[in-house]
């Protein structure tokens, strides 16, 4: 079972259920999708097993058997082409790799070469595979690195965890796209539903099965309840604000290895949708 884990915006506690449902299905595959800023492994602290680089192709003309017919500037709905100089010149941060440059040019002027962007890290915490896509800095899309990464895990047998970006861009969408389920982790602020609402919709329209998680829960905030109701949309947990639990995540603890109680959430809520040890 694949579940997707997402917040609707940074610090709700996304990653702090990931990594922690991945340690409450013991044997478990836990991918770090949100490769601007991967921290997952800050907790599992895996092992390394292999590093791998992810590369997009880029088109590079050749200028003696380019006619300047400009099929291929005509073709590209990205824009990422103009012609310049008597040349086509590509413009990388909107490039989509698609190659349609490539198959419309009718003098074979256009080949593709192979640029970096970014890289996997594959690792082992006890018996959790920890899969951790990085981005480059400076690269405009980071897909290309979660396609990779989610392809890792493609053929297991093992329950997935998949480590969302926060928010509900194209990168959250690609990396929810094969999820059997999703896990929403909301705060029970204004704020919080504000962007809780739109990564609903998200999923929404994906037509995935949720449930929602409510982080850092010191007090009932009647509005989230009230769209969860509304939206038939099951709580599986509220976890409480808890400063020993603040403690061991500023430590880099794992929370299911240091208190019995939340393990148990934790599995209760693998329970509710399906999860587990296999």
């Amino acid at each position: 079972m694949k579940i997707a884990v997402l917040s609707g915006k940074g610090g709700a506690g996304k990653t702090l259920v990931s990594v922690n449902l991945a340690a409450a299905a013991q044997r478990a595959v836990y991918i770090d999708c949100d490769v601007e800023e991967p921290n997952g492994r800050l907790f599992l602290k895996p092992e390394p097993v292999a590093t791998k680089e992810v590369s997009t192709q880029l088109p590079v003309f050749d200028a003696d058997l380019c006619t300047g017919c400009r099929a291929c500037v005509d073709f590209c709905r990205f824009n990422a082409l103009m012609f310049l100089r008597g040349l086509p010149k590509v413009f990388p941060d909107v490039c989509h790799s698609c190659g349609g440059c490539q198959l419309i040019c009718p003098a074979g002027a256009v080949q593709e070469a192979s640029k970096v962007i970014g890289h996997l890290e594959i690792g082992r915490h006890k018996e959790i595979t920890a899969i951790t896509g990085e981005l480059n800095t400076g690269e405009a899309s980071g897909v290309p690195v979660i396609l990779s990464a989610l392809k890792e895990a493609k053929d297991t047998n093992q329950t997935v965890i998949i480590d969302c970006p926060p928010g509900s861009a194209c990168s959250v969408m690609e990396s929810i796209s094969d999820a059997d389920y999703c896990v929403l982790v909301a705060e029970p602020t204004a704020f919080g539903l504000h962007n809780f609402k739109m990564v609903q919709e998200l999923t929404s329209l994906l037509d995935k099965p949720c449930g929602v998680v409510i982080n850092k829960m010191d007090a009932p905030y009647p509005p989230l309840e009230e769209f969860c109701e509304k939206h038939q949309l099951p709580i599986l947990a509220r976890i409480p604000y808890r400063p020993e639990v603040a403690e061991i995540i500023s430590k880099g603890g794992l929370v299911c290895e240091a208190d019995a109680s939340f393990r148990v959430l934790l599995q209760q809520i693998l329970a509710q949708i399906g999860g587990g040890a296999e």
